[in-house]
């Protein structure tokens, strides 16, 4: 099980992306309905997702913005993580 979850990592580390991009709120909401993602995440005043191996996020939406479930994270950062 160890070796499928670091195989599992591993594959999911190759399709990530560092890249981030920012949009106005009008924007990002057409965004969200193009990419039709599961979940919003939000963090301080970030709302964010990942598309196309990016992450689009934005400064100017509240939680009611979005038919989508928000989860409120912690704490948002590019770096990778090995556990």
């Amino acid at each position: 099980m160890a070796t499928t979850a670091a195989t599992t990592a591993a594959i999911a580390a190759q399709h990530t992306s560092s890249y981030r991009v920012k949009f106005r709120k009008k924007e990002f909401l057409e965004l969200v309905k193009i990419a039709n993602p599961e979940i919003i995440y939000q963090t301080g005043r970030m709302h964010f997702f990942a598309f196309d191996g990016f992450v689009m996020y934005t400064f100017e939406c509240q939680d009611g913005d979005f038919k989508q479930k928000v989860l409120h994270a912690i704490e948002f950062s590019n770096q990778a993580w090995n556990e």
